[in-house]
């Protein structure tokens, strides 16, 4: 049987407004496992982590596009003019509980580095090989 005593001793992760980046790894680390994609995370009150390749990078990080989360509460997918992450583009949403921003996690945005018209363009030759017929465009 598990005290009450013993409950308060277990490893627990706990995200809040004032989360230290010590907090905040083990969330940051899974998402980049997971993604294989940098991972940043900061909450409210609190610098946090930048993680990339299994390591975090970095145990006081901030960013100007998580810090925009945070103040709006809405998410954003933009490309940085200035931080770590300048010009590369970035996915950042924030972490809501109760109706309060307490965090926001972002990761490098793949879908923004991708030349969608190249990818799309290449779709009818790589249809004509596979399948001999091209559909009809509408």
């Amino acid at each position: 049987m598990i005290s009450r005593a013993n409950i308060f001793s277990m490893p627990r992760l706990v995200i809040s407004e004032d989360a230290r980046s010590e907090d905040l790894a083990a969330l940051a680390l899974a998402f980049n496992e997971i993604f294989q994609l940098p991972v940043t995370m900061r909450c409210a009150r609190f610098p946090g982590v930048r993680v990339e390749k299994g390591k975090v990078l970095d145990n006081n990080y901030s960013g100007p596009v998580l810090e925009e989360v945070i103040r709006t509460g809405k998410s954003i997918r933009t490309t940085p003019e200035k931080g770590a992450y300048r010009g590369v583009p970035v996915s950042v949403a924030p972490i809501i509980v109760e109706g309060q921003v307490i965090a926001a996690v972002g990761v490098v945005d793949v879908i923004g580095t991708i030349d969608i018209p190249e990818v799309f363009g290449a779709y009818e030759d790589v249809l004509k090989q596979v399948s001999g017929k091209v559909p009809e465009k509408k």
